[in-house]
């Protein structure tokens, strides 16, 4: 028969079995990193927490040993009143923290380098890492070394794609391909991606879990980031600060593909019958309620539309929230709440 103690446990150990079980479904993103940026953050908190977590124990398994050692009629006869000061005691007291503090110190300097948003090391050692890869693997496919694959030689060519937020979606802009899109961000895999970000309205914050951690994205201002995705997949995407009224709805889908599928996509938007001008950018940039996440592709895309971007932003352009769709926001609310 179980002791009253077990059955007191059971409870406990059953909630603790049910709340990890959830770091094992698909969606539950950040402990499912699939970036060398989400992955160098994710080892640094698994660090940090271990460590600190570490501390925690033993702070207090030691006040519950002298609390029982020192305790009212208690058999301890190692109480000594002319005691004063204890060498040992002062080094463990002030040695230990600096040591721990030293430790964490030391890798979260080189996370923060590891995760520069300007120069991300985790990016470049992720592709240094891929090249060496496909040298090994011409090589144990060509012994001869004569079509072996020199990384130095044949360097991975970053893809550049400019970001906008407006009032509540996103414009993704490739520069170099041609095109743009809303709500939609494709990039190939195992390839670098260096992002530059501005917001057409209010703060955002630019969030991909899986893959890349966020970034404030202000007004009139230019922020970089970089990231590399190690595995194809879809992944959701969304700003992290409160923006107004269609916050909730403003996410994008992320769609990390091979190299061929990227190609093939590309010339698919470069198909679309919609350009993207200025003028054509102001009406996207109109607050937009889009409950569905409608995507939309663009077609050759007006030449410096990202600088211009931003200098009207900053010369004072502004794009206001009617009052009407502001009020019309609450009605799907509302009849969610009555049903």
């Amino acid at each position: 028969m179980p002791s009253h103690k077990g059955r007191r446990l059971r409870p406990l150990i059953f909630a603790v079995v049910a709340f990890l079980t959830g770091c094992a479904q698909k969606g539950y993103w950040l402990v499912h990193p699939k970036g060398a940026i989400a992955r160098t953050e994710w080892h640094t908190t698994i660090l940090d927490a271990a460590v600190m977590g570490g501390v925690v124990l033993v702070a207090g398994g030691l006040v519950a040993a002298f609390l029982w050692r020192y305790r009212v009629g208690g058999k301890s006869r190692s109480y000594d009143p002319t005691f004063t000061a204890s060498l040992v005691i002062e080094v463990l007291v002030w040695g230990v923290p600096l040591m721990i503090v030293g430790y964490l110190s030391y890798f979260s300097v080189k996370s923060v380098f590891a995760t520069n948003p300007y120069n991300p090391l985790a990016v470049r050692r992720a592709v240094a890492r891929e090249g060496h890869m496909n040298e090994a693997f011409t090589r144990r496919a060509d012994p001869s070394g004569v079509n072996a694959i020199d990384p130095a030689a044949h360097p991975v060519r970053p893809l550049r794609v400019d970001v906008v937020t407006t009032d509540w979606q996103w414009v993704f802009i490739y520069p170099k391909q041609g095109i743009a899109t809303v709500d939609e961000l494709v990039v190939p895999v195992r390839t670098p991606v260096k992002f530059q970000l501005t917001s057409a309205t209010v703060v955002n914050d630019f969030f991909i879990p899986e893959l890349v951690g966020e970034i404030d994205i202000m007004p009139g201002m230019r922020t970089k980031q970089g990231m590399i995705a190690s595995r194809t997949g879809t992944y959701h995407g969304y700003s992290d600060d409160f923006s107004g009224g269609g916050f909730s709805w403003m996410g994008f889908v992320t769609r990390v593909t091979s190299p061929e599928r990227f190609k093939g996509w590309v010339r698919h938007v470069q198909g679309a019958k919609d350009r993207l001008t200025y003028a054509r950018f102001t009406r996207v940039a109109q607050p937009t309620i889009n409950l569905v996440d409608k995507i939309r592709h663009f077609s050759h895309v007006q030449t410096g539309l990202f600088d211009h971007v931003i200098e009207q932003v900053m010369e004072g352009r502004v794009y206001r929230t009617p009052l009407a769709m502001t009020e019309s926001m609450t009605k799907p609310m509302k009849v969610r709440l009555i049903k």
